[in-house]
């Protein structure tokens, strides 16, 4: 099986995308304008115990997401994630430039999980709840989501 990575655009339209590792440059420019929610300079987010992964449509950043490979565990942590400005509708409240962009990154941790034999075993932890009945809902039982509150209220 190939993995062909993919966001949506305005239109509907596939638009295809290549994940490689985060470079220094791309994480600091989540400090200039438009300003991402999240600092990927940040020291949290500059965990070495943390593999950073950008996707890109052509040159233009989309995504970032970290990584936390759990040998012990058997499973890919998806620590954090991240859409673009544009497409990010806590920063936009317009109409997102693409969409899949979570879906995306937390098919890249199933990738990640598979490559390192785990069987693409995955944990996501949902930034709020209104996430996690989202990704719960889209995604069924194919990712283990915990979040800051109770998982039987969602």
């Amino acid at each position: 099986m190939q993995f062909k990575p993919f966001v949506f655009d305005k239109s509907h339209m596939q638009v295809p995308v290549s994940i490689e590792p985060m470079r220094q440059q791309e994480a600091e420019s989540t400090n200039l304008p438009p300003v991402w929610q999240t600092s990927w300079t940040s020291e949290y987010l500059s965990e070495e115990r943390l593999t950073r992964y950008a996707a890109k449509a052509g040159d233009e950043l989309v995504a970032l997401a970290a990584y936390e490979i759990l040998k012990n565990s058997l499973v890919v942590h998806i620590v954090y994630m991240e859409a673009q400005p544009e497409s990010n509708p806590t920063l936009d409240d317009t109409e997102p430039k693409y969409t899949g962009i979570g879906r995306l990154m937390i098919a890249y941790g199933i990738k990640l999980s598979i490559d390192n034999g785990f069987a693409g075993d995955v944990v996501l932890e949902a930034k709020t709840t209104e996430l996690a009945k989202h990704y719960k809902m889209t995604l069924g039982r194919s990712v283990f989501l915990y979040s800051v509150r109770p998982l039987q209220d969602i």
